[in-house]
């Protein structure tokens, strides 16, 4: 059995507009974009660090990037609480190998 995923929510502020694109080609293979610098991803802990180390040899001391952990319970009660269609499918394609 593999390892469970979590979904998370990556947010970030990037001021060089080099960087933010080396960064947003990179999270788009990770996850969904819902917003211009939020994404939606589903990542194993092991993912989640991959990331993580990725980014960090992107990022400068100036950005900011926010990793948030949702829980099932938390994702399932979307749905009830914003517009239809903001929040589609809780398992979504990105597969990380």
């Amino acid at each position: 059995m593999g390892e469970s995923q979590n979904c998370y929510l990556i947010c970030y502020d990037i001021r060089d507009p080099k960087r933010w694109r080396k960064a947003y080609n990179l999270l788009q293979g990770y996850g969904e974009r819902m917003q211009y610098s939020i994404f939606r991803s589903w990542l194993t802990m092991r993912s989640r660090e991959k990331l993580r180390w990725e980014l960090e040899k992107i990022l400068a001391p100036e950005d900011s990037l926010l990793l948030i952990r949702l829980s099932n319970q938390c994702v399932n009660s979307i749905p009830a609480y914003n517009r239809p269609g903001a929040w589609t499918s809780q398992e979504e394609p990105y597969r990380i190998v």
